[in-house]
């Protein structure tokens, strides 16, 4: 096959973008150049590599082992790349990291941190719910990946940096908000208000409430912290939430942690990657910064 690392380039975006246009776009190039790149490509490869219905573009089979090894040629590449930049005693390339929604209150304040000291590194960061997370994972799509509960299912190297409690959450003025020692048993008798099925913070939640013979009436389900607390906040129930959530963000100063027995849920926050992943000298800072200095210099404080 004659292959270039172009049309790699341009086949992976398109498998990622679904759209000739949006490939010309963002490589700046015309839509029939990408077209004909991509023509001779299939060529190449002897069978076609995707097909458009409608407007959609679906990869066929052939497209799909395309797309994961030019991904992972790709990759090495990068790898190589920063690799030589280490021997010449530069330290620059580019960190993909892809965390769950709740950890978008405190990882862009770790990656501001790395980027001072390494100016050079580029980053880019995919911000999803755990599901999409953990597909991510499961194609090593990223260098690193931040979530409160690694999936039990893949084989993968998980390390707490972190810790992660889980408040309940009441309105200012709910029944329970003065109460100094609530059981968790009077909690029976008001909604709640949770995170999607699936979400590390439900995970956590359901194990606990199992672990407490405690079944919540449950009056919502929603995908997105913030909408979680103006729900709370307009008296709609209460909620388990991650003290990072409670502590940034909106509609925060109209709630309030109840002091429940049992509570706060102890969990925490995983720096996780597939096992036996070599990583980029980029890479392998930020999985050290995260997992020996950032612990070391917490420790330190208190």
């Amino acid at each position: 096959m004659n292959l270039t690392l172009r049309q790699l380039h341009l086949f992976t975006a398109l498998a990622r973008l679904k759209s000739l246009t949006a490939v010309a776009r963002h490589f700046h190039v015309t839509q029939p150049t990408v077209s004909m790149q991509m023509k001779e490509l299939s060529e190449s490869v002897g069978l076609p590599l995707y097909e458009v219905i409608g407007k959609a573009i679906f990869l066929t089979p052939a497209g799909i082992e395309l797309e994961a090894t030019a991904r992972a040629m790709l990759n090495e590449l990068e790898g190589f790349q920063q690799r030589i930049d280490d021997i010449k005693g530069f330290r620059r390339g580019k960190l993909t990291v892809a965390v769950v929604s709740t950890a978008e209150y405190f990882v862009p304040g770790l990656l501001g941190d790395f980027c001072a000291r390494y100016p050079e590194v580029d980053i880019a960061l995919e911000v999803l719910n755990r599901n999409g997370v953990v597909q991510r994972l499961e194609h090593n799509l990223d260098d690193l990946y931040i979530m409160s509960k690694p999936p039990a299912n893949l084989d993968v190297e998980a390390k707490a940096f972190m810790t992660n409690s889980l408040q309940v959450v009441a309105p200012l003025g709910h029944p329970l908000a003065q109460r100094k020692r609530i059981k968790h048993t009077e909690l029976t008798r008001y909604p709640f208000i949770l995170r999607e099925r699936g979400s590390g913070t439900r995970l956590a939640c359901d194990s606990h409430f199992e672990q407490l013979g405690f079944e919540p009436v449950v009056r919502l389900e929603l995908g997105s912290n913030e909408a979680i607390k103006q729900a709370v906040q307009a008296g709609m129930g209460l909620a388990v939430l991650s003290e990072h959530a409670l502590n940034a963000g909106s509609a925060t100063q109209d709630l309030t942690t109840l002091n429940v027995q049992s509570f706060p849920i102890h969990a925490n926050w995983y720096t996780v990657r597939p096992n036996g992943k070599r990583p980029s000298p980029v890479a392998a800072d930020f999985w050290r910064y995260l997992n020996v200095e950032l612990k070391k210099g917490r420790s330190q404080k208190n």
